[in-house]
């Protein structure tokens, strides 16, 4: 049986894909855990913060400098919190503050 090369969309094959899809269900449960936080951190701390990997119950946030990630840090405990009365399973969170 011969295959025809047929342009597929990025979502037709993550969800193809074992692989691609799972990795789709982790990027859109860590936007929606950032999503959650929104009401926590100040307004001008969100643009420094981006939603990064889950390892588990290990999640890490990506943060645009290291003022925004000390900040952080002293926010963990609450936000932790406020993410598991939401219903997310995280017991930690990581900061990574990402180079230019």
């Amino acid at each position: 049986m011969r295959r025809h090369n047929q342009a597929q969309t990025l979502l037709q094959a993550a969800q193809e894909s074992p692989t691609l899809s799972q990795l789709t269900v982790l990027m859109r449960e860590s936007s929606q855990r950032l999503k959650a936080l929104h009401v926590l951190i100040p307004p001008a701390l969100r643009t420094a913060i981006q939603a990064g990997p889950i390892e588990g119950s290990d999640w890490c946030l990506l943060v645009s400098s290291n003022a925004a990630a000390a900040k952080l840090r002293q926010m963990v405990p609450a936000l932790l919190a406020h993410l598991r009365n939401q219903g997310h399973e995280v017991q930690t969170i990581r900061l990574k503050v990402l180079s230019r």
